[in-house]
């Protein structure tokens, strides 16, 4: 999703602090390249000794450690512009009785768009497959940033939106699709259901 805005909250700023903020932002550098960018989060046992230690609140210090395990949220969104073209997909995998598709693929000069549909089968068994109640991460590789923009729907139908940066070749064929759903847990956030839908193009 696109974050909203954020406005400096007061204008005032200590310049003597300025080389330690600098010294903070080179140490969250050096934080991802000795994690391999996969630092993972402090065990609370851990913030709250160095709340202590260093006299300051832990429940400061456990949202910025949040904001840090979290970095791909922050990651500029690209918006799609420069319309070029629909190509047509019309690929339809079935899982669990159920229809996942992608029909069309949205073409713009900085991104693609991919819809991603799903149909549920109103006799199926949802003891094992929660895919109403949960979200959709797409990956495609490496090189593909995917950023689900808007999901909506209800009863035995939902579609979401993916923005794919940088745009996918006009000929895609042979690449792979992987929409995994993960699921929001308070308290331990997101989580893999293990359940994933492959759509091959």
């Amino acid at each position: 999703m696109e974050l909203l805005p954020f406005n400096r909250p007061t204008k005032y700023y200590d310049e003597r602090v300025k080389q330690i903020d600098e010294k903070i932002c080179e140490l969250i550098k050096q934080r991802k390249e000795i994690s391999n960018n996969n630092p993972g989060y402090p065990p609370f046992e851990y913030v709250s000794q160095w709340a202590e230690k260093f006299d300051l609140y832990e429940e400061q210090l456990k949202f910025v450690f949040k904001s840090l395990w979290n970095e791909k949220a922050y990651r500029p969104f690209v918006n799609p512009n420069g319309f070029r073209m629909n190509l047509p997909v019309l690929k339809i995998v079935e899982k669990d009785n159920s229809l996942f598709s992608v029909i069309f693929i949205r073409q713009y000069s900085n991104s693609s768009v991919i819809n991603f549909n799903i149909d549920l089968n109103e006799t199926r068994d949802t003891s094992n497959f929660q895919l109403i109640r949960n979200n959709f991460k797409l990956s495609i590789g490496e090189e593909y940033d995917c950023r689900m923009t808007s999901g909506s729907g209800g009863k035995d139908h939902y579609s979401y939106n993916f923005v794919v940066s940088p745009p996918l070749p006009d000929n895609f064929s042979g690449i792979d699709l992987r929409f995994k759903e993960y699921k929001i847990i308070i308290g331990e956030g997101e989580k893999s259901t293990g359940n994933e839908v492959v759509i091959h193009l």
